[in-house]
């Protein structure tokens, strides 16, 4: 499958509480600031998180990190204005796979490969149908 969405883009300021004693962003940073990506770009879709987890698409569903392959480039610092893009490679039964890029400007600082899984009553479970459909909406043949 060949991504034809536009990378989602979520804008980041960095902020002393980012940092580590050295002035650099600090490398747990880039991992909250990829979950906030992934989690605005499920709310493009349409996709309530809290809305899911209450039952919204059948049973409780939730997701999770399965695993997540980071690459540190460059470092950022204080007052950076980044960029986290979130783009989906591929989609699996109970799965997603994205890649997500932080950038400062077109620099890239860090790059990961994420994938997420469907989870219900702490198991992985097939994707609803209508959180699918909208997953299916990222990528086309």
């Amino acid at each position: 499958m060949t991504n034809v969405f536009v990378p989602h883009r979520l804008p980041v300021r960095i902020y002393y509480e980012d940092t580590d004693f050295s002035g650099l962003v600090y490398h747990a940073s880039y991992l909250r600031f990829m979950e906030r990506a992934r989690t605005e770009m499920l709310r493009a879709l349409g996709l309530d998180q809290r809305a899911l987890l209450e039952g919204a698409a059948g049973a409780p569903i939730f997701f999770v990190v399965r695993s997540i392959d980071v690459d540190f480039q460059r470092p950022a610092t204080m007052d950076d204005l980044l960029t986290v893009e979130t783009e989906a490679l591929e989609l699996g039964g109970a799965s997603l796979t994205l890649e997500q890029r932080v950038l400062r400007q077109a620099e890239l600082l860090v790059r990961a490969k994420v994938r997420i899984v469907c989870v219900e009553a702490g198991r992985a479970r097939r994707l609803p149908s209508e959180v699918r459909a909208k997953f299916e909406r990222l990528l086309a043949d």
